[in-house]
């Protein structure tokens, strides 16, 4: 028969358990706390309080991809890839979940129909995305985009 005692001991070390999450490498978890207040932590090992603290993202900080199948710019169509990394998952969860959307506006912006060689027309793209993107922890690191 289980004793009161032991039941109790049981209880605590099922909630210490459930404080512990492991996160990946190459990660991380944005937490919410009850108050509104949010705390980002990195991969290993982490102590979160299961009752005042919910993940609110989870944020992978290297090889994130965006595919353009058909992107309409000034009479023109583009189709191809934009690699990018998260630096700061502190400053890019308020955008995390629009990148997509956010990185379609700055080239709709940034792409004026100018008819240029495509190597230089994608760095230049690269280095104007990088300097909108920046203040919001995204660092682009390559734009193969091509005319269709």
């Amino acid at each position: 028969m289980l004793t009161p005692m032991l039941v109790l001991l049981i209880c605590v070390v099922l909630a210490a358990l459930a404080c512990v999450r492991r996160i990946p490498e190459g990660h991380a978890y944005t937490l919410r706390r009850l108050g509104g207040q949010m705390r980002t932590i990195g991969a290993g090992t982490r102590i979160v309080l299961p009752l005042l603290e919910r993940v609110a993202h989870r944020i992978r900080l290297l090889g994130n991809v965006m595919t353009f199948q058909r992107l309409h710019v000034a009479q023109q169509r583009y189709s191809g890839s934009i690699y990018y990394q998260v630096l700061d998952a502190g400053r890019a969860d308020a955008v995390i979940d629009n990148v997509d959307n956010l990185v379609c506006g700055c080239l709709r912006g940034l792409l004026d129909g100018r008819v240029e060689d495509e190597a230089l027309r994608n760095a230049r793209l690269k280095a104007d995305l990088n300097v909108q993107l920046r203040e919001r922890g995204i660092l682009v690191t390559r734009v193969q985009l091509s005319d269709e």
